[in-house]
């Protein structure tokens, strides 16, 4: 059975590795949001890796209600508006945990290019992963594929109003679940 991401944080410092699953875990999304905001390879790279260095020297501020990704997303988002700021992404947290200067390679930047290409869409299901397979799957129609309710409820065979509900549901628990990544 896999490691929840409380659990990988919990055995970071006895068990590197399972820092390295949980970053292999939330790198495709962290980087498809942070590259969807930047839009620069190079950037991304350094704000990726200095929102994993935060999260690493942060690991037991984790609370065990937020999801992982939330978390880091919200990381993410601190790191890149600070520097706008600033003009420079800060790399404190790298420095601090004696993280080596980061070497960008032709693959790297193609590799975080083609993350960006696709970052609407892995970003919106990063954050939908975190719902109940009923409330995804009526966010999903509802908000980005724009359907009626009726239409919906037809398809999936229910009420309109049960749709509605699980609508409101997924996207209450998608506003909580960004709040608490924020924090």
């Amino acid at each position: 059975m896999a490691l929840t991401d409380r659990e990988l944080l919990a055995r970071a410092d006895r068990d590197p590795e399972a820092f390295v699953t949980f970053y292999d875990r939330h790198e495709r999304a962290v980087v498809a949001f942070v590259g969807s905001l930047v839009h620069d390879p190079e950037v991304t790279v350094d704000v990726v890796a200095e929102t994993f260095a935060r999260a690493f020297g942060a690991r037991d501020r984790f609370r065990e209600e937020a999801s992982g990704r939330a978390w880091l997303l919200g990381i993410a988002r601190h790191v890149v508006f600070a520097s706008w700021r600033r003009g420079r992404v800060e790399r404190d947290a790298r420095k601090e945990l004696e993280m080596r200067a980061l070497a960008v390679s032709d693959e790297t930047v193609r590799s975080v290019e083609r993350a960006v290409l696709e970052s609407e869409e892995a970003v919106v299901a990063a954050w939908l992963a975190d719902l109940p397979e009923e409330q995804r799957e009526a966010v999903r129609r509802r908000v980005l594929a724009e359907d009626d309710y009726d239409t919906i409820a037809a398809d999936l065979e229910c009420s309109e109003a049960v749709v509605r509900k699980r609508v409101s549901r997924g996207l209450a628990t998608l506003r909580r679940t960004r709040a608490e990544g924020e924090r």
